[in-house]
Parts: C-alpha cells; sequence; structure tokens
C-alpha cells in the first residue's frame, strides 16, 4: 500500500475497515449500538486535574501536543499516522492509526524506530465495541478479558491487532515523514522528537488520539 497524503489521510480519517464485509458488519451495526471509543472522546481531551501532564494526538492537524492541565508544554508536528487512515475501530492488517484513550505502558530504547513506547490498545472499550458490532465473537471477548486480568495489559494477536505506540524514524527516510502518513498504525515523530518526548513522559501517561 502506498504511503497517504495528508490531504487524502483527512478523508480516509472517519474510518478505513479492512475488507468490504466488515465495512457492511460494521455500518450495520452502528445503527443499533453507539460508537463507545467516539463517546469517549468527548469527554477525553481535557485533563483530568490542573496538574496532569498528558498528551494529544490529532490526526486531522497531524500534531502531537503535550499539556500540563490546560497549558501547552510542547508541541511537535507533523507528524505521521497510520497510512490506512485512523478509526474508532481498527482491524489487524488495516494499517490505521486506532482513535481513542489510551496509557503509555512500556518503552523500547533498542527499536528499529530508535525509541518506541507502547500504548495499552486494544482497550476495554475497544474490546466492548468489537463485542457489539460482530468483530469479537463472546468467546475472543471473554478471552480478551481472561489475558487482561492476568497480564494486567491486553493482548496483541487478537482481530483487532496491537504493537500501536507512538515512535521515532529510525533509519526510515525523514522525506516521506515530511509529506506523508506512513506507518502501519502507529504515531512517527522525528528522531530527535521522540528523545524529547521520552524525557517527558512516563509510563502510566495517559494519550488521546482523536
Amino acid at each position: 500500500m502506498k504511503p497517504v497524503s495528508r490531504r487524502r489521510f483527512l478523508a480516509l480519517a472517519i474510518g478505513f475497515p479492512a475488507a468490504a464485509s466488515a465495512a457492511a458488519r460494521v455500518t450495520l451495526s452502528s445503527e443499533a449500538y453507539p460508537d463507545l471509543v467516539a463517546n469517549q472522546l468527548k469527554r477525553a481531551a481535557s485533563p483530568r486535574d490542573p496538574s496532569e501532564q498528558w498528551v494529544l494526538i490529532d490526526d486531522k492537524a497531524a500534531t502531537l501536543t503535550l499539556y500540563r492541565g490546560d497549558s501547552v508544554v510542547e508541541d511537535f508536528r507533523p507528524i505521521s499516522l497510520g497510512r490506512g487512515g485512523a478509526s474508532t475501530q481498527r482491524l489487524r492488517g488495516d494499517n490505521a492509526t486506532p482513535l481513542g484513550e489510551f496509557r503509555i505502558n512500556r518503552f523500547n530504547h533498542d527499536s528499529k524506530w530508535h525509541i518506541f513506547m507502547g500504548v495499552n490498545y486494544p482497550t476495554p472499550t475497544h474490546a466492548r465495541m468489537a463485542l457489539q458490532n460482530g468483530t469479537y465473537s463472546q468467546a475472543d471477548y471473554d478471552a480478551y478479558f481472561d489475558y487482561y486480568r492476568r497480564h494486567r495489559e491486553p493482548p496483541q494477536d487478537t482481530v483487532l491487532g496491537g504493537a500501536i505506540g507512538i515512535h521515532g524514524l529510525g533509519d526510515a527516510d525523514p522525506d516521506i515523514h515530511g509529506r506523508y502518513h506512513w506507518t502501519q498504525g502507529c504515531v512517527a515523530v522525528t528522531n530527535s522528537q521522540i528523545e524529547r518526548l521520552t524525557e517527558l513522559v512516563e509510563v502510566g501517561t495517559r494519550v488521546v488520539i482523536r
């Protein structure tokens, strides 16, 4: 799949199902069930308290902003997101960036992307929405929460995919990064920016992607 220009990305950002059958299933379900992640996002992009340090990633503006409360600490732009657009219900292999509210749950300083900071995708909200729209069976849903209870983190090998986070470029082409959304669903910044961001956030920092 070719990288997506930032202009075309805006048209894709409302959602990118992996296949036509999945698209039909989600469309039919949306008539009966609310989009749980979209509802969550209505109240997620604001601080939990005046001193909270949190991250807001805006897919339309292609920006990553670190806040303390309501005040901007640092702003990173442009960023690159998934070449499949952005969606509240990401599917494995669709190269979309999942929208929602997350927490940083790990750092990898030996990543091929220079530094990788993972987030806890898919969250329980994504799992509940997958059950209601038929992406998860009841058995899938039960297995998701069984894994979550045992490991205190979500499984990474379900139909919803995994290995989502914020990372640098590594050896990737900075020119491509400056012009296109090119990742497989993660959020990419430059190597110097990921180094700076690593100094400012920690495991547990809240990340909102909208």
